[in-house]
């Protein structure tokens, strides 16, 4: 199995926001101002330059009236095998990937995650009626919302509203592997 770098899904992304932008008739700022991303970060991105977070992505695909795989995968590529890498932490080994995406009310996307040690992933509170399930698959996970803390090891798992703050936390000393489910 292959995996696609994260220069090739910049480049999706890339090309992707700026083709369905312009299917919608919205300039840059219009865009900027519907989704509440700034207007450079959009520029950037259209330019293959920017780093933007998943739910600033979120963002983009509501306001496009699309979903979040129609901006991050290869126009071609079939939903129940994207296999596209969508956040890379500061280590080589913490990775993201979009695996797959079935519709929903709007979709859902099976990601798996890995993270090394000491590596953290925080995510921005999602629109109201978002949830994620979460199941461990090696090494111990620290999920932190706004609500509570839990801490699941291999084999467990656990289920919560994305409308708050959460984070990923691997406080370990190997690698975590587990796998995300975002409804929505």
């Amino acid at each position: 199995m292959q995996t696609s770098d994260s220069a090739e899904v910049l480049t999706h992304v890339s090309r992707n926001v700026r083709r369905l932008r312009l299917a919608t008739g919205l300039s840059q700022a219009a865009l900027a101002d519907q989704s509440g991303v700034s207007r450079r970060t959009v520029i950037k991105l259209e330019a293959g330059e920017a780093n933007i977070s998943l739910t600033g992505l979120d963002r983009l695909a509501e306001s496009l009236g699309v979903t979040f795989v129609d901006l991050v995968a290869e126009p071609s590529a079939p939903r129940s095998f994207i296999n596209e890498i969508v956040w890379r932490g500061q280590h080589p080994r913490s990775v993201a990937t979009l695996m797959a995406s079935v519709p929903a009310n709007k979709e859902a996307q099976l990601l798996t995650w890995s993270l090394e040690p000491t590596e953290r992933y925080v995510g921005e509170p999602d629109p109201a009626g978002w949830s994620e399930m979460i199941l461990v698959f090696e090494g111990t996970l620290r999920i932190v919302t706004t609500e509570e803390t839990v801490l699941r090891s291999a084999g467990e798992h656990y289920a919560f509203a994305t409308s708050q703050d959460f984070s990923y936390v691997n406080e370990g000393q190997q690698l975590t592997r587990f796998a995300r489910i975002v409804v929505s």
